[in-house]
């Protein structure tokens, strides 16, 4: 068995050092469902996320990776261990972040969730329901008992 066999992965890349170098030993894989960190070299620890449950991303492009085409892809993540997941100091982020957008997609639609659905615990209150039992006049009375 190869070592290629091990994921069936649709990018993979590994974190990047001083001058946009793969000298590390954090290397990031990306399947059709998960998004897997594995780190180390003797003691080997891997960290995977269900894509489903990104809610929000973000490219974070500094001058110095700029100047070796790499940066930080952010993603916020409806997960306990990893809230927040950082793909840092990859290659042609922008493609990152755009096969990321087309898997989470993806996901999405294959377990019906959107990234609403993840968020807060309750059902989301609209402005209406606040409002509702409550002519104009207590609303007013309500801001002069404060003065």
């Amino acid at each position: 068995m190869s070592k290629k066999a091990e994921f069936d992965y649709i990018w993979t890349d590994k974190k990047r050092t001083l001058f946009g170098l793969p000298i590390s030993f954090t290397r990031y894989y990306l399947t059709e469902s998960k998004f897997i960190t594995r780190k180390g070299f003797l003691n080997v620890e891997e960290d995977e996320l269900d894509l489903y449950k990104v809610t929000d991303k973000k490219l974070v492009l500094r001058l110095f990776a700029r100047m070796f085409k790499c940066g930080t892809v952010v993603l916020n993540v409806k997960d306990v261990d990893t809230p927040i997941k950082e793909v840092k100091n990859v290659k042609k982020p922008r493609e990152v972040l755009a096969m990321l957008d087309k898997q989470i997609d993806i996901n999405r639609d294959k377990y019906n969730i959107r990234g609403r659905d993840m968020i807060g615990g309750g059902h989301p209150i609209s402005h209406a329901d606040m409002m509702d039992g409550m002519d104009h006049d207590d609303m007013f009375n309500d801001q002069n008992d404060h003065i």
